[in-house]
């Protein structure tokens, strides 16, 4: 597993990360243990750490904002995204269920053995260097966060701004989908009576933020 970048000491700690409760299930050795456990610990410390990079890095926002900015970076489909980048699929132990209805492929599979393998590094280097292993896999997703603008909540700003001067209910429209399933881009059309934006994003929620993030710019500048 050299996509790791990390050699264990203790190779039964990435052995057991790998090992789904499918297969566990299938077989007769009462002691083996499936990667649950270390998912459980792996999700700590993942939220931990990517918690304490934000922090760092955006030092002027609040709870809420670096809250919001934590789950989109940590969440089933991303961590499926780095899963997938790593190859962990090839690796996972699978039961014959799981193994025919695709399970290397499945995000919910692949997220949560991303998050055992997190802990298995932690418990086998340390914080530290589990601390390093995470900020190593995640960089890509962290690049694309230069600036937290997104993450404000600019949809609930436009619905309190458009009530109290129009008493009106912004649209949203999904208007264009593209890219592959892991990485789609959204573009979603806003309306608020004869004013329309287009908001891009890789998910609904920030194509929405982003359209709702124009139209108050163009509706403050027009007061």
């Amino acid at each position: 597993m050299q996509k790791l970048q990390y050699q264990f000491t203790d190779r039964r700690l990435i052995q057991e990360a790998c090992r789904h409760s499918s297969f566990v299930n299938e077989q007769a050795d009462a002691v083996m243990q499936d990667n649950e456990r270390l998912e459980f610990l792996g999700d700590a410390v993942l939220n931990l750490v990517v918690g304490h990079i934000l922090m760092k890095r955006f030092p002027e926002l609040k709870e809420g904002e670096l809250s919001r900015m934590r789950a989109s970076l940590v969440n089933e489909s991303q961590l499926a995204i780095i899963a997938q980048m790593l190859d962990l699929g090839t690796y996972i132990q699978l039961g014959r269920g799981e193994e025919q209805t695709s399970g290397r492929e499945k995000n919910s599979i692949l997220a949560n053995t991303f998050e055992a393998v997190v802990a298995a590094v932690y418990l086998d280097g340390g914080f530290d260097v589990a601390h390093k292993f995470i900020e190593t896999h995640f960089l890509s997703l962290l690049e694309d966060i230069q600036t937290p603008a997104v993450y404000y909540d600019y949809k609930s700003q436009l619905q309190e701004y458009v009530q109290a001067h129009q008493r009106l209910v912004p649209q949203y429209r999904v208007m264009d989908e593209s890219g592959p399933d892991h990485d789609k881009t959204f573009v979603v059309q806003l309306q608020v009576k004869d004013l329309r934006t287009e908001g891009v994003g890789k998910s609904k929620k920030l194509a929405e933020q982003d359209a709702a993030s124009k139209a108050l710019e163009i509706l403050k500048s027009d007061t």
